[in-house]
């Protein structure tokens, strides 16, 4: 019940709710856009003190994402009103495609909106980033917002301002050995039972005409179904949070090669930045998938794992 309802996702990219707090003196961006390329596996020393294998070498599932250049494209403005944040206006770089949007009675500039910060609750930065710089298809760029955090509200407003309409890199961002959350959107089943869709037991055999299906859905009075009854319907294409997967590599696949012998299954070669990710990540190839900082986060000391092999033939 804790997914309910299972409905499809209304996009391929995620709402974020939650963006975290860190303790820095200067902003920074909380996430970063990717492309999920696939999986390989890495080897890897570990390094956990209180472990019985402690030293020596793991065998990892790893996740490989391309991570284009993503670019700032625009401020937008927050107040705390009625136990919620509004939006009090937003400015995107004057470049011609993106245009730019104000609210209502705001001034025509950012630079206007420094002596009225007193009144902001919260700033994010409106990022932009092109699938087909990963090789992809589509042209248009996805567009959505991302949080800033560190600082305060002045130098925030001073950090985002002076990226509009600059390039960031994953690497200024996450460094190897954080952890982060990923949120994407998981592969789409279709239309399921109740068997497989909540993992209802099979009824035994000629104890009633049907076998994968719920015995009894609701009483005779009141004549209701209640929604905590398994029913069939969608699985699957729906957003998902995972949490505290380790970074073990991040590097470029011109300068390191990542690519398997024949490319990526359903995606082909990653020939620019690249992340890979200890574990799996929700979602098929080539899906939007979003790094952002642990929102609860593991471990306070950053350490960049021993990388001993990965997928024979890559190096390490």
């Amino acid at each position: 019940m804790a997914y309910s309802p299972r409905g499809r996702a209304k996009r391929f990219v995620p709402k974020i709710r939650t963006w975290p707090k860190i303790e820095s003196p200067t902003p920074m961006l909380l996430g970063f856009p990717t492309f999920k390329a696939g999986t390989i596996h890495a080897i890897t020393i570990d390094d956990r003190e209180k472990t019985p294998n402690f030293g020596k070498p793991l065998f990892n599932p790893a996740t490989v994402l391309a991570a284009p250049e993503a670019e700032v494209v625009g401020v937008r403005l927050y107040r705390r009103e009625w136990g919620a944040d509004w939006a009090m206006t937003e400015t995107h770089a004057p470049d011609g495609k993106s245009g730019s949007k104000r609210g209502k009675g705001a001034p025509r500039s950012l630079e206007a909106w420094k002596e009225k910060l007193g009144g902001v609750a919260r700033i994010t930065g409106i990022v932009s980033v092109t699938p087909k710089d990963v090789g992809l298809s589509q042209k248009n760029p996805i567009k959505f917002e991302m949080g800033v955090g560190g600082g305060d509200i002045k130098s925030q407003f001073d950090y985002l301002t002076s990226l509009i309409g600059k390039r960031v890199k994953f690497s200024e961002i996450f460094k190897p050995g954080m952890y982060v959350d990923v949120l994407g959107i998981t592969k789409g089943k279709g239309f399921e039972g109740p068997v497989t869709r909540f993992g209802v037991k099979r009824k035994q055999h000629k104890s009633r005409k049907s076998v994968r299906a719920v015995g009894v859905i609701g009483p005779w009075h009141p004549a209701a179904v209640m929604y905590t009854v398994p029913r069939a319907g969608q699985k699957g294409f729906q957003q998902r949070t995972e949490s505290g997967k380790r970074i073990l590599l991040i590097g470029n696949g011109k300068e390191k090669p990542i690519t398997p012998a024949g490319g990526f299954l359903h995606f082909g070669n990653v020939n620019g930045d690249y992340a890979v990710l200890k574990g799996s990540v929700p979602g098929s190839p080539r899906r939007f998938v979003l790094v952002r900082y642990a929102a609860r986060p593991k471990v306070r000391k950053i350490a960049p794992p021993q990388v001993v092999q990965i997928s024979p033939g890559l190096g390490a």
